[in-house]
């Protein structure tokens, strides 16, 4: 069978157009929308990524400030810098990047950043909120899952929904935004036993436990949307997701490529997150305007 190949480059293209026209709007308002991302690393795939966002940035009209501290800064650094960011009238959003220096504690760092300018759902308080119902910013990664299936018309209520792995950042946001929309959630994670026996039942299935080749033909059946998250660097500096791409395709119904799938619109979404922010604030007397 063909295996439909879900890019995400052109939704990425509409979020990131819906992103410039809010800035476009705040700006007429005499708001500027900005973003700002904390590094602390010498990893150079992440400094990758963190230019491609600044890139996205400025197309979109969002400004993005990097505060890259080094890879020995301490939790304390980071710790001050946030709350100055968190107290900041002229920054709308902030992420912390990881990966962090050894021992600095990010669970710690992550509660520091202000629930309104929280645009990537890392403050635990988000989280909450979104268990509950109330408004917050999902993490980025877990709402492109979803922006995905819903720009492809996938349904997503009543049907069988597997969730591989259980992260904070991915596998638990997407299972409560996933409820939301009144689907059957299971979650996976490495003491489930055999994978195949929650995926092969699945009409969608979402791979985010950062394994290359975790996910191959024999797990899926010929019904299966498969969301591949992951993101992994070969040797040879080529990107890989957790889905064995060559045994997937011909077996399931529909997959998302890595790269260009879930990546790309996620980098979006950070940005209208930051537009969405700066409107928030502004309408909450929380901006000086003009």
């Amino acid at each position: 069978m063909n295996t439909a190949l879900l890019s995400g480059k052109s939704l990425a293209g509409l979020i990131k157009q819906r992103a410039q026209d809010e800035a476009r709007a705040l700006e007429n308002d005499g708001l500027h929308p900005t973003l700002a991302v904390v590094v602390a690393t010498d990893d150079e795939s992440t400094h990758w990524y963190v230019r491609s966002i600044e890139r996205a940035a400025e197309r979109a009209g969002v400004g993005c400030r990097i505060i890259d501290l080094g890879h020995d800064a301490t939790e304390q650094a980071l710790a001050s810098v946030l709350g100055d960011l968190s107290s900041e009238p002229s920054v709308n959003g902030i992420i912390l990047q990881t990966p962090l220096p050894r021992g600095v504690r990010i669970d710690e760092l992550v509660g520091m950043i202000a629930p309104e300018k929280d645009i990537d759902g890392a403050n635990p308080l988000s989280l909450g909120r979104l268990a509950v119902g109330q408004p917050a910013f999902a993490p980025a990664t877990a709402r492109a899952v979803v922006e995905i299936l819903d720009h492809y018309d996938i349904p997503v209520a009543g049907r069988n929904v597997v969730v591989v792995g259980r992260s904070a950042v991915v596998g638990k946001p997407l299972a409560l935004l996933l409820l939301e929309r009144d689907a059957a959630i299971t979650v996976c994670h490495s003491k489930s036993g055999p994978l195949e026996t929650y995926t092969r039942a699945a009409d969608i299935v979402v791979v985010a436990a950062g394994r290359t080749g975790l996910l191959t033909g024999g797990h899926v059946s010929a019904k299966a949307v498969v969301i591949d998250v992951g993101t992994n660097v070969l040797a040879d500096g080529s990107l890989v997701g957790d889905v064995d791409e060559t045994s997937v395709r011909g077996v399931a119904a529909a997959l998302t490529p890595v790269p260009g799938g879930v990546g790309s619109v996620t980098t979006a979404l950070l940005l209208l997150h930051t537009a969405e922010a700066a409107r928030a604030q502004s309408l909450a007397g929380r901006l000086p305007v003009g």
